[in-house]
């Protein structure tokens, strides 16, 4: 059975909901590990007054017995604190759309006479339920040693520079404990300035995160169908994030502007290992994991949502006018690196399973085992061990 995941509920409702659907039995559950990923997405400089009020815990509501899964839907539970002041609330129907969020085109779509049913659903709070998923995928994927991060390496014009010999598990070590987690100080000094400037100018930033996923074994994913390969189920994965604009995966868009013996990973002998000395493809060839870390990075757009007003139309009267300020961001980027980690360890959970099957972990771990020694020991070339593990 492939993973799947629901979610339900709005920014001001009562409650967000998670089912998630397809967890083997046997996996141990550390809910204060999930909790732990809400908070990460709560942290973050740029973020908007409501991170004060929220502090959001999951509660499991079925699918974990005695911290363990049990192999039936897992469903999780965010409460929003702030919706007792919303609740009973006499608010004014909202008529005037903003550029660049859902508010008009979910009026032309559902025919809303009040925006807000559009705007609450699309909200990006709920991503909150996303990364409770995420957190649990996560400790499916730790369990066959497969860990995921992510960091920020660009915040509106301010470029983090990395240096290619800059070890992927000490870039997220400096993410973690930075306050626009950018492992580039420097950078990460001047993106926190951009973000200090954009709040006093009344404005909005985006950004791009980057995404990792160590430890992936090869062969996730496929070349024989275009919705099984890896890397259009993480783009479309990632590109439904809010605010998303862009996704490439490796070096993905600075590749088309190369020659194809300047943009490929030579193949190289190092005693019984072939090895990779570059990283342009990011760990996916033709929809496959090749066993190098899985790299993505995501483009967020300047959230639509600004205190200075943008030229719009009061869809009441027709008449021209500007937008009224709903609370939000002021730059996301630095609080959404756990959404992506999300929807990644989703993307690789459910490609994992659809490689092992097994209905608990017992029967998943025995053929993890197997492919693993496979691929250490019965393939060969030219007579000689052929080792892809990395």
């Amino acid at each position: 059975m492939p993973l799947r995941f629901l979610t339900a509920g709005e920014s001001h409702g009562p409650a967000l909901v998670a089912i998630l659907e397809g967890l083997p039995a046997g996996l141990p559950v550390d809910l204060e590990a999930v909790n732990r990923e809400l908070a990460r997405r709560q942290q973050g400089l740029g973020a908007g007054p409501r991170m004060k009020i929220e502090a959001d815990r999951a509660v499991i509501l079925s699918g974990v017995l005695e911290g363990v899964t049990t192999g039936a839907p897992i469903a999780v539970q965010i409460e929003n604190r702030d919706h007792t002041k919303w609740r009973g609330r006499a608010v004014e129907p909202m008529t005037v759309p903003r550029p660049g969020h859902v508010d008009l085109a979910a009026a032309l779509k559902y025919g809303y006479r009040d925006l807000r049913p559009g705007l609450e659903r699309a909200s990006a709070r709920e991503t909150a339920a996303r990364v409770a998923v995420g957190a649990l995928c996560k400790q499916f994927l730790r369990a066959f040693g497969i860990v995921i991060g992510s960091y920020v390496v660009q915040i509106g014009p301010i470029r983090a520079e990395l240096p290619e010999d800059l070890p992927y598990p000490l870039r997220l070590e400096r993410a973690e404990t930075d306050p626009v987690r950018c492992p580039d100080p420097e950078a990460s000094a001047r993106m926190q300035a951009v973000i200090e400037q954009v709040i006093r100018e009344k404005d909005t930033l985006g950004g791009v995160i980057e995404g990792v996923a160590l430890g992936v074994p090869p062969g996730l994913g496929s070349h024989v169908h275009w919705d099984r390969r890896l890397s259009a189920r993480l783009m479309m994965a990632l590109g439904s994030i809010p605010a998303v604009k862009g996704v490439e995966i490796g070096e993905g868009f600075a590749l088309a502007g190369r020659r194809g013996t300047e943009a490929q990973d030579g193949i190289f002998r190092e005693g019984e290992a072939l090895v990779r000395r570059t990283h342009r493809a990011g760990g996916i060839e033709g929809g496959i994991s090749n066993g190098a870390p899985i790299v993505v990075r995501v483009a967020f757009k300047p959230i639509a949502t600004t205190l200075t007003p943008q030229p719009s139309v009061d869809l009441r009267t027709g008449q021209p006018t500007e937008t009224r300020y709903e609370r939000s961001d002021f730059c996301p980027v630095p609080r959404a690196g756990p959404i992506v980690e999300a929807m990644m360890a989703f993307v690789l959970a459910d490609a994992l399973l659809e490689k092992l099957g097994g209905d608990t972990m017992e029967e998943c771990r025995s053929r993890f085992e197997v492919l693993r020694k496979a691929r250490l020991n019965d393939l060969l070339l030219d007579g000689e061990p052929h080792i892809f593990w990395p």
